[in-house]
């Protein structure tokens, strides 16, 4: 509410009451005002403040103007959020103390936008004199105080102009970074980030786009980035230690949930290599070290990883470390897996050894499939594992003997025993009748184990297998 108050015959004020509280008729000076009591907190002279005044002296004089007020001629006011445009302002110069950075002039071409198709902006990333710009389905590259012009033949020539932020290119193929910035990591030339929308993990080099979940994870990716809620995270680091890109998925309850995923990505064997039992609440490396965090009872604590000689122990608490793998020789026959040996270090042991399905049947109104197997179960069936070397030593009439690997000219080896439950129809023998793993082909873990030179060094150079092929 304004309020005309006259002073005299060409001069006028333009005031405006602060507060606006309906109550009983107050004098503020000479002036009556009706219906308007001060706030508690306040003084009734100074609950008016002139908003703009013009004194004129008389026909043809000098004005004294107090400003003016920059008036919104928006129609619509409301706070509109551009989350696919690019603004900046002016420079900041330390060495002669200009700072316009909280400028920003309209006059300027100070804004750049990208195809709102594609969605937000998450990410950006300064490379040299470019700029690369993530979006959720779409990655792009600006030129930064250049520009490009390109000749009758559709030659693209820079030139150096007055463009802050220049013009900005798609990188071929339909990737993005979703909404998991911190998925994004980089090393070099190389940049590594997630495509959750599209279950990808994906590496940004040498001007292309490279989908690096392919390398023998699509699955695994498909399965678990599809998880992925938004109380989840999806964290990537570069390990400058161990030259590897770490991912840490994070389904649901970023820093609650129990259920994650960490695994690596190394780029001299183009392949995951291994998973981690930690779940960092965030990844970086400094001076060639990486480090994470970790939130302990209401305590941020940071580890620096590879300091020790303590293998195992992530925050505190041991782990043990295990290895899947196949057996795959000739694969067009049926064989006899007999023995398993090792090349490596004394502690490893065998968990499940387990062959191919042959196939659904049914029985007692299921569907069954067949396989040959050892798994390490509890209590009573505990034998079913192979014992590392230490693990499997017993004494009968003071003779020593081993239930598991045996070393022999420093390679340990050891029978497969057969503890199938259930048999094949037509199968006389099964079980622990007999010994080997029958399969086209067969799959491995192998632990170590929890007394032998625990947090010590395991070494695991080359694990084969000894079998008869079946006519």
């Amino acid at each position: 509410m304004a309020l005309t108050l006259e002073v005299s015959y060409f001069n006028s004020f333009y005031v405006k009451r602060i507060a606006d509280i309906p109550a009983q008729n107050n004098l503020v000076g000479a002036l009556k005002i009706p219906d308007w009591t001060a706030p508690p907190s306040s003084t009734q002279d100074e609950d008016w403040y002139i908003e703009e005044s013009r004194i004129r002296g008389g026909y043809n004089n000098t004005s004294v103007d107090l400003g003016v007020k920059a008036y919104i001629v928006e129609e619509n006011d409301a706070q509109a959020r551009r989350s696919n445009s690019l603004i900046y302002s002016g420079i900041f110069n330390s060495r002669t103390g200009v700072n316009d950075t909280n400028q920003f002039s309209v006059a300027e071409e100070i804004t750049r936008s990208v195809d709102p198709i594609s969605g937000s902006i998450q990410k950006l990333y300064a490379e040299d004199t470019n700029l690369i710009v993530f979006q959720e389905r779409k990655v792009n590259r600006a030129l930064i105080d250049k520009d490009a012009i390109y000749t009758a033949e559709g030659v693209g020539i820079s030139s150096t102009g007055l463009q802050v932020i220049g013009q900005i290119t798609p990188y071929p193929g339909n990737w993005g970074i979703g909404t998991n910035p911190e998925s994004f990591a980089v090393y070099g030339y190389n940049k590594y980030f997630v495509d959750k929308n599209r279950n990808a993990v994906l590496r940004l080099a040498g001007g292309s786009i490279t989908e690096i979940s392919n390398f023998g994870m699509i699955d695994f990716f498909r399965d678990k980035l599809s998880l992925v809620t938004s109380n989840g995270a999806v964290l990537g680091c570069y390990d400058n230690y161990n030259q590897n890109y770490v991912l840490s998925i994070q389904p649901d309850a970023r820093y609650t949930g129990t259920t994650y995923y960490t695994l690596s990505f190394d780029e001299r064997s183009q392949g995951w290599t291994s998973f981690y039992t930690y779940k960092p609440d965030d990844m970086f490396s400094s001076q060639g070290y990486f480090y994470t965090t970790k939130d302990e009872n209401d305590q941020s604590r940071v580890y620096k990883h590879y300091s020790n000689q303590t293998r195992n122990n992530f925050y505190g608490t041991s782990h043990q470390s295990s290895i899947q793998f196949v057996f795959n020789p000739a694969p067009n026959n049926i064989k006899t897996f007999q023995t398993i040996n090792y090349e490596g270090t004394n502690g490893w042991e065998v968990t499940a050894f387990i062959s191919d399905e042959t196939g659904f049947d049914a029985s007692g109104g299921n569907w069954i499939s067949h396989v040959d197997t050892i798994v390490q179960g509890t209590g009573a069936n505990q034998y079913r594992k192979i014992y590392s070397y230490d693990e499997g030593t017993y004494t009968e009439n003071n003779v020593q003997y081993r239930a598991g690997f045996d070393r022999k000219q420093n390679k340990y080896m050891a029978v497969i025993p057969n503890n199938t439950q259930t048999p094949m129809a037509g199968e006389v023998l099964f079980g622990n009748s007999m010994t080997g793993i029958k399969a086209y082909y067969t799959t491995v873990t192998m632990k170590t184990d929890t007394t032998t030179n625990p947090g010590g060094l395991k070494e695991l150079f080359a694990v084969s297998s000894t079998f008869a092929i079946q006519q």
